[in-house]
């Protein structure tokens, strides 16, 4: 399928006039065929006036129809075939397994939120009857439903070109709770994003519905992406990235006239726990798995383990000592665009200058847009005393912190920000000691887990991927999982309406 390099604005194509940028390859940093035009405050204006105008619409359609829908994306998303992988493959360096899961995940999500709108309980439609005979006072009939929020503006992101991006899990809660959506593409992946936003586009078409359900538009600074959240006609934002863009979203949201929610995922190194027995018992296997997480995808995921707390010792020398024998063999592998991989290697290298802080182990060098990985320790009153050891290192950097014992753990614990995931390794002689620590871990994460790593976020209506602040936004929400549909909906109440005024749910 053809790249053009076009807006596409409520069912319609144009070329942006706010500059151009060309889709870059991951492997060498060279430009990409097809330049990307970017959108000027007008092009903005247009999306988000059409949105509003489908808005009314798009909120009344009937369940089966908004499943259809969704159903329907993910047909035609599907229906690009091989050549969005390649695209793909490109722009991002991601290996062809990686992303060819990633589609499969992000058609999972959506026939998923298909599932979720046909069975109706999002609505939480609420009935409590009325009492005239009450005294003092009669009781009215009350009726309670959810209602979708308005056009939501989503924000594609750098490290799931599919899954968090244009028909990713942001957008496909949306739609589905009722919201149309405009989404800004991550400039990482303008080529795959625009492949799906015309397969997006379709859809809206064979649905037969307003034109300004969907627009999708690219920005060659931030001047669109601000512009878009300002505008009143946009009631949400959805926004996976790093806690300096997420932040200035927020910030803009709550300086409108009417501030609205914004839903960012930022920031988190997710802790991993290696409790004493397990630590004892099974020292080189958590280890080997150890590695294998902080390495997949270049360490791009936003749950690979960043920091490691364990009791100082002989057990934990030979965990260090295997996962440094683990790094040194492992090749550095391309990073999603050159200013990542600056980024990482930055980063890096701010850890090895660092007073307090030890190098363990380095991974094989690679070329200026490869990520080569490594791991450091400190002391935990060195952590304790430096909160920027607590700054997430964007790739396949680790952190180990030696604790002198469990109460030192626990205070490492509270030092912590709000995380993605908490990982847990235990056997069954550290049962008290995880028993007495879980409470605040509730409070420190949106998942926790044992003897396993947050690598590998199940697509399920019992996941949470969100967090206290700085991991998401808002820590009541989720971005994946089917009780992210709420992020987008608010409840309104009815009071002793005559029936026919009702709402068809409510009747």
């Amino acid at each position: 399928m053809t790249i053009i390099g076009n807006l596409l604005i409520a069912g319609s194509e144009k070329r942006g006039t706010n500059g151009e940028f060309h889709g870059i390859e991951s492997a060498t940093g060279n430009p990409l065929p097809v330049s990307f035009g970017g959108a000027t405050p007008e092009d903005v204006e247009r999306a988000a006036s059409k949105a509003w105008a489908a808005f009314q619409l798009y909120r009344e359609t009937d369940l089966e129809s908004r499943a259809a829908f969704l159903e329907t994306i993910a047909e035609e998303v599907e229906s690009i075939g091989d050549s969005l992988i390649v695209r793909a493959m490109a722009e991002t360096g991601l290996p062809r397994g990686r992303l060819e899961g990633e589609r499969a995940r992000t058609l999972g999500q959506l026939r998923l939120f298909a599932k979720e709108v046909r069975d109706g309980r999002f609505q939480e439609l609420r009935f409590d009857g009325a009492d005239p005979s009450r005294k003092p006072a009669p009781k009215p009939d009350l009726r309670l439903r959810n209602v979708p929020l308005g056009p939501v503006a989503v924000f594609g992101a750098s490290n799931f070109p599919l899954a968090f991006s244009v028909a990713g899990g942001d957008t496909a809660s949306a739609l589905a709770a009722g919201c149309p959506v405009i989404v800004k593409a991550h400039s990482a992946h303008p080529g795959t994003s625009e492949l799906v936003g015309r397969a997006v586009q379709r859809a809206v078409a064979r649905a037969n519905l307003h034109p300004g359900t969907f627009s999708l538009i690219f920005d060659t600074g931030f001047e669109a992406g601000q512009k878009l959240v300002a505008d009143p006609r946009i009631r949400a934002v959805g926004f996976t990235g790093s806690r300096r863009g997420g932040t200035a979203l927020m910030e803009i949201a709550s300086r409108r006239k009417q501030p609205i929610p914004v839903y960012a995922e930022m920031s988190s190194i997710n802790p991993v726990i290696l409790f004493p027995d397990a630590l004892k018992n099974r020292a080189r296997e958590i280890a080997s798995a150890f590695v294998a997480s902080l390495v997949l995808g270049a360490g791009q995921f936003c749950t690979n383990p960043g920091l490691l707390l364990a009791l100082d010792g002989a057990d934990l020398d030979t965990f260090t000592q295997t996962a440094a024998e683990l790094l040194a063999e492992i090749s550095a592998q391309p990073m999603l665009t050159p200013s990542i991989a600056k980024a990482y290697s930055d980063g890096v290298a701010k850890l090895e200058r660092h007073p307090e802080v030890r190098s363990i182990a380095s991974g094989k060098t690679g070329s200026a847009y490869e990520g080569a990985a490594a791991l450091f320790e400190t002391s935990a009153e060195a952590f304790l005393a430096h909160h920027e050891l607590q700054d997430e290192v964007f790739g396949a950097a680790g952190l180990i912190v030696r604790c002198r014992n469990l109460a030192q753990l626990d205070e490492v614990v509270d030092a912590l920000e709000g995380q993605l995931t908490v990982a847990l390794h235990i056997d069954d002689g550290d049962q008290e000691a995880v028993t007495s620590l879980i409470p605040k871990l509730e409070l420190l994460a949106g998942r926790l887990l044992v003897n396993g790593f947050g690598t590998g976020v199940e697509v399920s209506p019992a996941m949470v991927h969100g967090g206290p602040y700085p991991a998401t936004s808002d820590g009541r929400s989720t971005s994946v999982g089917t009780l992210a549909i709420y992020r987008f909906l608010r409840p309104v109440s009815y009071q002793d309406f005559p029936v026919i005024l009702l709402p068809q749910a409510l009747r």
